[in-house]
């Protein structure tokens, strides 16, 4: 980039311009430009390609399971088993197909959604004006900016006339920045002017003006300093994209020490080798299913080597064939098509519900998340301002109630209230000791405050009535939208409300238009402007002159006389104010009268909401004197208009919080999961939207001391600790203020330090360091691309309660993978049970005979198996599936109780095929094992064959069955609702899932032709048809069903294998209102108990939470670590 003496924004205009060989006046000339454009690349973000189809590919070709499979495939080509070899072919050729083809999709459908038309740029080149494509753009352009441009590079203003940038996806300030031209700029905190780069942060370098933002009033000229990823929105693009070498990887051995470059490699090799496996990147499922692979592929070596030994080793195909067939039998052939199938299905859910899922892994990743960091602005805010509340003396309160969208005035409704006298700000009550409390010499009863120290009762709060035209309103109105530069206006063609203009300003003639006061309204009524007198950040105020239209009534309305319209800071407009209220109530200043209107503006401060004045004063006569050029006499004018004003009342704007944030944020705290703010923000203003939404308590009280202190810092605060100060906390900070994109990115690292598993959301450029570093990144449809980039999974509602729907979603996917891990594995640890009993089935030339054929496993681990596999991932979401703690990302699908349970259940379903296989052949033709049974069908092996057709069968409907039996890990098949009271709710329960119920209907039905289709059966499947022995397979497919029933009913009734109660902390998030708890819409015991929690809210009794698991209620400390 181009070389400064220093940052742009400590050197004049002069020295920018000279330093970048540029006229201000005329712009570069066409033969600089095309120099420039030689020297320095076009100005664009690089936020990474779109992946390669191929990587896609070599992704799904190296899974681990492919990779065991393809083992067995190229052992039954090698001795000649064509028939399964081919059949194993097909198999991988299917999982690979199916993975790469979701996965490619679903980047095709990423790639539009982070198409974005490249904007333009007005450019100044050989002293005339053009418009030019913003990739033209070079480094000493002067570019021309207006309101509503977005800025194309970084820039040095020179010229500023009322200008306002809104920064909010680069800084996390909601509020427009005012520029200026100068470079005095102070560095903060003090009175001393700047001299080097790192006294002032990008927020406050207000003489520049930065790419991507936009202009949100007035108009500008500067020059371009830095373009594409030379710009600060590129420094934090390329910090996004930039790897990051695992710790002790470093190969220096004179910074590390000699032994260093050893083990550096090795650490590297170890990376190498474990990513080519699988077993050191991907998800927590993803890396467990790998080494579940190669743990398996291990198992079926050894269990190789013992077919090998008890045919004394004697290498025959058939022996070959008899250990491929336990290899098959242990290996999950459909897993990977099942699992990848069961994510498409939700990535397509989660579609529909406004989620867009770049990843397939973040999907899995989002059933662990334990913490979700979250920006405010535009995440849990709705990004735009709106006037909340409107004060006008002495004791008259106008609110804004049910507001759902705030540019659009017809929305929502305006209550009127007479305010009392009230404190400016709530204190905190002060906490109970009850470590004294609870000591033997003053032994209390941790009895509620409320009963041992009683109230006066209170009185049911008044309805406040609909708001009704008053004078004193009226004036209010009239000033707001006269001095006022924003435009509201519907737009018939787009049927919705259009604005432009500031925020601030646009909320006040939102709400002027809700009594159609609006400025367009009045001036067509006859309001004509005389003179504006701009915003000045210096003296925080604007000010306009109009003349009333004759016959215009009102009490502060004058026909024969112009009107003078103030609106700025409260403190400065008060101390121009000589009078306070108008009509009737009208007084003059006194300074009872400012402390009463500093002690409601603290009131509204303390609410969250920004705060400006209204005033306004008859000017005695005709407006006649004309502003001049001069500064010295404009500003003598300026001050002669903005005097002996009259105070007219209060506005209170604020950015409000979405309305279905706060009950998402108590759906998290009920599912153990823990929402942190980090915003840009003021910590005044993000503390007091924390306290509305639910992070924290609105009385910090009911915290323990330490926690009280830490849970809402600054930024510059968080900084200043180290790594060990910071993990010495005993809670990490709820909010943090005034974030810079290191902040986010350190408090993500000391999350993971302590073990949590997060999510991070937001929209801005700012966001996106942390949304690469999180474990599950989500942006912002409407946020930056750069953001949009750096993570896994979009929102495209913007809406925070949209995160919450996706680690429902994501939760319920993990339930139902666990379903159908247990359904596959259950199945292999039966045939293997099977298989290694059948070494004893020895005919009388020394060979072991198949119970089950290769073929016939194949057949069940891939047709038979995958269909209700496919149903139980199609499983909806348990009713407490957000009342459970998030998945241990340690042990992953692999808890105690599916391993237990897959033991167990495979032990019966090996115990059952392998009593009919016995009693067939032992019990009804003595024991004859035939000969060659194997490979061919001859009349001495009839008995083998049809004990084989019938042991297929039964092993087939076991695993068909044990499907329903999964749709609860604990509940009984015959009553799996607990809420249904219906006699014989099974049917009904079981025909809730359609796919599954016909998957298990069609598969059971599909034994009788694969039995009996004659050729196939003997040639292919190895069996023959059979008459009796169904009354064997049908039997003990009930002795089956009875057993899991009955050890379902043993982990009920003795609590076993339960899951870990819900850790909510001393506080829940996201609790009722201090009106007092609130039921849910679903009531249940869980229910009952939650409320009866926050019912103790305010005694500060939090410590114990009552939470519900599968079966079972408990009492959960109220402690966490996290």
């Amino acid at each position: 980039m181009a070389e400064f003496p220093k940052h742009p924004f400590l050197l004049t205009v002069e020295e920018t311009a000279r330093a970048l060989n540029t006229d201000i006046d005329k712009g570069l000339t066409t033969a600089q430009v095309t120099e420039l454009q030689q020297k320095y690349p076009k100005n664009e973000l690089d936020v990474g390609d779109t992946i390669p189809w191929y990587s896609i590919l070599t992704k799904q070709i190296l899974n681990a399971m492919i990779i065991v499979l393809a083992f067995a495939m190229a052992l039954s080509f090698g001795i000649k088993d064509y028939i399964e070899g081919g059949v194993l072919a097909f198999v991988i050729c299917l999982n690979v197909t199916i993975g790469f083809w979701q996965e490619y999709r679903a980047e095709k459908r990423m790639d539009a959604l982070r198409a974005l038309s490249s904007p333009s740029a007005m450019v100044l080149r050989d002293g005339k004006t053009q418009v030019i494509s913003n990739p033209d753009v070079v480094p000493g352009d002067i570019i021309l900016l207006k309101m509503g441009d977005t800025v194309p590079a970084d820039m040095r203003m020179f010229e500023a006339m009322n200008l306002a940038c809104e920064e909010g996806q680069l800084t996390g300030e909601s509020i427009p920045v005012e520029k200026i031209t100068h470079n005095n700029i102070l560095a903060p905190g003090t009175e001393k002017a700047a001299t080097s780069e790192g006294e002032v942060g990008i927020g406050d370098r207000v003489n520049m003006a930065y790419a991507t933002t936009v202009v949100r009033k007035g108009r500008g000229r500067g020059i371009v300093t830095a373009i594409g990823m030379s710009t600060e929105v590129g420094k934090i693009a390329a910090s996004t994209a930039k790897k990051q070498r695992k710790a002790g990887r470093s190969m220096n051995w004179r910074k590390y020490g000699k032994k260093q470059p050893l083990v550096g490699l090795a650490k590297r090799t170890y990376d190498l080798i474990g990513k080519f496996l699988g077993l050191t990147e991907g998800t927590p499922l993803q890396r467990k299913l790998s080494a579940l692979a190669y743990v398996l592929f291990g198992c079926a070596i050894i269990l190789a080597m013992v077919v090998f030994g008890v045919n004394h080793f004697n290498l025959r195909n058939e022996v070959i064939i008899y250990a491929t067939s336990l290899g098959i039998a242990i290996i999950p052939e459909s897993l990977v098509a099942v699992l990848t199938i069961t994510m498409v299905v939700a990535v397509t859910v989660m579609r529909k519900a406004n989620v867009v899922v770049r990843d397939l892994s973040a999907l899995e990743a989002l059933g662990g998340v334990t913490n979700i960091c979250s920006d405010k602005t535009g995440t849990l805010t709705e990004g735009a301002m709106i006037v909340r509340k409107a004060w006008i003396p002495s004791s008259h309160n106008y609110t804004v109630r049910e507001s759902q969208n705030p540019s659009d005035p017809t929305k929502g409704r305006v209550t009127y209230s007479q305010s009392k006298d009230e404190p400016a700000v709530e204190k905190e009550e002060p906490k109970r000791d009850y470590d004294t409390e609870r000591s033997a010499a003053v032994l209390k009863f941790d009895v509620p405050d409320e009963k041992l120290n009683p109230k006066p009762a209170k009185q049911a709060p008044e309805v406040e009535p609909e708001t009704t035209m008053t004078d004193e309103l009226q004036a209010f109105l009239l000033s707001a939208a006269l001095c006022n530069l924003a435009t509201v206006r519907y737009d018939d063609e787009e049927e919705k409300w259009q604005t432009t203009g500031e925020p601030t300003e646009i909320a006040l003639q939102v709400f002027a238009h809700r009594f159609n006061k609006g400025k367009k309204s009045l001036e067509t009524k006859g309001w004509k402007q005389l003179a504006e007198f701009p915003f000045d950040s210096s003296i925080k105020r604007m000010s306009v002159i109009y003349d009333a239209p004759a016959g215009e009534t009102g009490s502060i309305i004058e026909t024969e006389q112009s009107m003078v319209f103030t609106k700025g800071a409260v403190e400065r407009i008060l101390d121009l104010c000589s009078y306070i209220g108008s009509g009737a109530e009208q007084q003059p200043i006194s300074d009872q009268l400012k402390e009463d209107v500093l002690n409601q503006m603290n009131v509204l401060a303390s609410q969250g909401q920004r705060v400006l004045a209204i005033a306004y004063r008859p000017w005695g006569g005709r407006f006649t004197a004309k502003q001049s050029s001069s500064a010295a006499e404009d500003e003598k004018l300026r001050g002669d208009v903005e005097k002996d004003l009259v105070l007219l009342g209060l506005a209170g704007i604020y950015d409000p919080p979405r309305r279905e944030t706060k009950p998402s944020i108590g759906e998290c705290s009920q599912a153990g999961i823990k929402v942190h703010m980090l915003t840009g923000d003021h910590p005044e203003t993000a503390k007091a939207i924390a306290k509305e939404v639910g992070i924290i308590p609105k009385n910090l009280g009911v915290l323990p001391e330490k926690v009280a202190q830490s849970i809402v810092q600054k930024a510059t605060d968080f900084d200043k600790m180290t790594d060990a100060e910071i993990d010495a906390l005993e809670e990490l900070p709820l909010v943090i203020a005034r974030c810079a994109p290191d902040t986010k990115t350190r408090m993500i690292e000391a999350l993971r330090r302590r073990g949590a598993f997060m999510a991070m959301t937001g929209d801005g450029v700012n966001d996106a360091p942390s949304l690469s570093r999180a474990d599950v990144g989500i942006a912002m449809g409407s946020g930056s691309d750069v953001a949009k980039s750096a993570s896994k999974i979009v929102l495209t509602d913007d809406k925070f309660n949209s995160i919450v729907a996706a680690i429902r979603e994501g939760r319920r996917m993990f339930d139902n993978i666990q379903k159908f891990v247990l359904h596959l594995l259950t199945s292999n640890v039966g045939e293997v049970i099977l298989l290694i009993a059948g070494l004893g089935f020895v005919d009388h030339t020394g060979f072991s005979v198949f119970p089950v054929s290769p073929l016939q496993i194949i057949w069940i681990n891939m047709v038979t198996s995958s269909f209700p596999a496919f149903g139980l991932g199609r499983e909806a979401a348990a009713a407490d599936v957000m009342r459970k703690p998030p998945q241990d990302k340690r042990r992953g699908v692999f808890t105690n109780q599916i391993i237990v349970d897959m033991t167990v259940y495979g032990i019966i379903m090996g115990a059952c095929t392998m009593c009919t296989f016995c009693i067939i052949i032992y019990g009804a033709n003595n024991g004859d094992l035939g000969e060659n049974c194997n490979t061919e069908y001859t009349d001495v092996c009839n008995a083998v064959f049809r004990a084989r057709a019938a042991t297929f069968a039964e092993l087939t409907w076991l695993i068909l069955i044990s499907a329903w039996e999964f749709k609860s890990l604990r509940r009984s098949m015959f009553h799996l609702n607990p809420d249904d009271d219906s006699r014989f709710p099974v049917f009904k329960d079981l025909y809730s899932n359609r796919f599954l119920f016909w998957s298990v209907i069609l598969g059971g039905l599909s034994v009788f032709p694969v039995v009996y289709i004659p050729f196939l059966n003997t040639k292919f499947f190895k069996h023959k048809g059979i008459s009796w022995e169904w009354a064997l397979s049908v039997g003990f497919t009930m002795i089956f069903v009875a057993g899991i029933e009955a050890w379902k009913f043993i982990k009920r009734r003795f609590h076993l294998l339960e899951d870990r109660p819900v850790q909510r902390g001393a506080w829940g998030q996201g609790g009722p209102d201090d009106q007092g708890p609130k039921f849910r819409k679903t009531m249940s015991m869980s229910s009952f108990k939650t409320w009866a929690s926050f019912s103790r809210k305010d005694t500060g009794d939090s410590v114990s939470r009552y939470s519900s698991s599968r079966g079972t209620q408990g009492v959960v400390q109220g402690t966490e670590h996290v």
